[in-house]
């Protein structure tokens, strides 16, 4: 079972297949604002087969293992966060004390990932990419572990299970001014943790050609493609799951579950339609500043009752 969990459902197939077409529904809306037709239903899948079937190449300068072992240790970190996640919101009883934390660290390492492996390149434009997805993950770490801090205090565990009995039992955090503001919070930092505009610095094309991915090829390369395309999945699954009472996947629960994670992928989509990509300090400073002000502030109102 916990093998089906992990390959199958909820885990690596489910993920990167429904993470595979949110990602062209970002593209597709995305072209339909730019007055363009956008691509086809497939295109993610042949995009991701075609790299499955190139070669790798590995730059004389970089250093091979851990070049190579980057791409593979984000996509089964990325599959274990989804598995992890999917399994609780199936079943709240097999929750355990402290996964919410052990979730997190889990969801963290695929940005590790990209940072060693972009280092390891010796390519002067991945490292930059690199020092930003650093700077970045230290940016908007601080603001997203205070909104987490006040779902737990809210509902005085630590478990995923007993968040979403909580909501179940009780209003949704959502439902609340703190839980409101924790929860714009949370969706920036994890706007920010998927790359997607204004949050793109560390891939930049405009400025780095791919940046942390730049000297990527064949397998390595579709391992992040498949990678970011779990997380994307993934993002809205947890921010529903902390703040809107988790996912119901029986009678109308499915339909209701599909409208709230539409809904997060659209406002994602609008955000990276809609802003400029932002420099890496104004980033620091947005996360660091007004992010972790609100964070604080919404904590504060967790305490006073709101």
């Amino acid at each position: 079972m916990v093998v089906f969990y992990y390959l199958i459902f909820p885990g690596f197939l489910f993920a990167a297949i429904a993470g595979l077409l949110t990602a062209w529904f970002d593209r597709k809306v995305t072209a339909r604002v730019q007055y363009r037709k956008g691509p086809p239903i497939t295109q993610n899948f042949r995009d991701v087969f075609k790299l499955m079937v190139k070669e790798v190449i590995v730059p004389d300068t970089a250093n091979p293992f851990v070049f190579l072992i980057a791409p593979a240790v984000a996509l089964a970190t990325a599959t274990l966060a989804t598995a992890m996640l999917g399994a609780v919101n199936m079943n709240w009883n097999i929750t355990f004390v402290g996964d919410l934390i052990v979730f997190w660290y889990i969801l963290s390492i695929p940005s590790i990932m990209i940072i060693l492996g972009a280092s390891a390149s010796g390519n002067p434009l991945a490292s930059v990419g690199s020092a930003r997805e650093m700077n970045q993950l230290l940016a908007y770490e601080l603001p997203l572990v205070i909104a987490l801090t006040t779902v737990i205090y809210k509902v005085g565990s630590l478990g995923l299970g007993d968040i979403i009995a909580y909501q179940a039992r009780n209003d949704a955090i959502l439902y609340s001014w703190s839980g409101l503001i924790s929860c714009i919070v949370m969706f920036l930092c994890l706007q920010a943790k998927l790359g997607l505009v204004p949050f793109d610095t560390p891939e930049a094309e405009t400025e780095l050609g791919a940046g942390a991915f730049m000297e990527y090829s064949g397998v390595a390369l579709g391992a992040f493609k498949i990678t970011k395309a779990i997380l994307l999945y993934t993002a809205p699954i947890f921010i529903i799951t902390l703040f809107w009472g988790g996912i119901q996947i029986q009678g109308l629960g499915i339909l209701w579950a599909f409208l709230k994670y539409v809904l997060f992928i659209a406002l994602f989509t609008v955000i990276r339609n809609t802003n400029p990509r932002l420099r890496i300090d104004q980033v620091l400073r947005l996360f660091w500043i007004p992010m972790t002000i609100l964070s604080l502030v919404a904590l504060i109102l967790m305490v006073l009752g709101y």
